[in-house]
């Protein structure tokens, strides 16, 4: 394994007949994801991180105490104008300000990664229902799941980055979906746990410390947006019909993500077919780690890229599929990066590893 050298402020000017660094950018820089963002940026040896702005157009300028010797640049007040001078734009902002910006951006030549849901459902009636304020998806849209996206990413002009829940759940349950291996028709229950900071920077009472501290509470059931797009992959993985139930939890961890997921097998299937599986759709999947019968927990992927998938299966035929996540890594801003290193054809590892 490589030592990194973590660089200043940006990246130095390539040398003489050196690939030009990608010019990139960061729209919300002071929240959660925003951060992280930066932090994984200011190391990666193929990108010129020219700005990092704030959500909105008066904020005054500042810098992060937490990246001092990262990238002591400041976060400056949101501009359109300056992100149309980037080639690659990130957006860590609300749906609503990431559903009018990123279309102008596209049309400006800049290719887009989007971490709002803003582009996530390609369903107009879902979009329409989860997402109002989309008006318009830009032409080269790609979902951006990268180890399920095929090829696609590498040429999108806008990557809308998957959320967190759905990117652990899918992962862990797509390739059974494609390989047939889920009984017809039967139903599948997801019970997904989330550290604190996938609820967002902004400050609300179900997320002051002495309301959540020693304590754990279900939300959203029935009615969180991410159910949507997790029936979108599991739509698009099969065309058997599987009636979900998904029903998210808000557990006291600064970061984490456990997606616990319940389905029935078809006849015969073995815990050795889902291995099978598991290793040919992830053979070459740098960040998949299959731990088969062991079960994965939070901790062994908190701030890291990696999701790790786990299964049981009993006699009768059902199975319980375990997958974790770092919300703010694999759920956000590393699957982010990892889209932009595929973008620019490098390894996906980069600035990850």
């Amino acid at each position: 394994m490589h030592t990194v050298v973590e660089s200043e402020s940006r990246s130095p000017s390539p040398p003489s007949g050196a690939a030009a660094l990608t010019r990139v950018a960061v729209a919300g820089a002071t929240g959660f994801t925003g951060q992280e963002l930066l932090r994984l940026l200011s190391r990666h040896p193929s990108v010129q991180l020219i700005a990092a702005m704030s959500s909105g157009a008066t904020a005054a300028a500042r810098k992060l105490p937490g990246l001092a010797r990262l990238w002591s640049g400041e976060i400056t007040p949101l501009s359109p104008d300056t992100l149309r001078q980037s080639d690659v734009v990130f957006l860590a902002l609300p749906d609503a300000a990431a559903a009018e910006l990123a279309p102008a951006l596209v049309d400006a030549g800049v290719r887009v990664i989007d971490l709002s849901g803003a582009f996530r459902l390609t369903a107009p009636a879902e979009r329409a229902r989860w997402y109002p304020e989309t008006r318009r998806v830009p032409d080269g849209a790609v979902y951006g799941l990268t180890e399920l996206a095929g090829g696609a990413v590498a040429g999108a002009r806008l990557v809308a980055n998957p959320g967190c829940y759905p990117t652990a759940t899918l992962l862990a349950l797509a390739p059974l979906a494609s390989a047939g291996l889920l009984a017809p028709g039967s139903d599948i229950i997801i019970d997904a746990k989330s550290g604190v900071s996938g609820a967002g920077k902004t400050p609300s009472e179900r997320t002051h410390f002495s309301e959540i501290h020693g304590s754990m509470g279900a939300y959203g059931v029935f009615g969180h947006r991410h159910g949507a797009e997790i029936e979108q992959g599991i739509a698009a993985a099969t065309s058997d019909p599987h009636p979900m139930t998904f029903v998210p939890h808000l557990v006291p961890l600064d970061r984490g993500i456990l997606s616990t997921i319940y389905l029935r097998l078809a006849p015969g299937t073995t815990e050795d077919a889902l291995a099978a599986v598991y290793q040919q759709a992830y053979a070459a999947a740098p960040f998949i780690r299959l731990v088969g019968s062991s079960l994965p927990e939070i901790k062994h992927v908190a701030h890291t890229n990696f999701c790790d998938v786990g299964w049981r299966v009993d006699a009768s035929g059902r199975a319980v599929l375990v997958s974790v996540i770092d919300n703010l890594l694999k759920g956000a801003s590393g699957q982010a990066v990892q889209n932009l290193n595929v973008m620019l054809g490098v390894d996906e590892r980069t600035a990850l590893w």
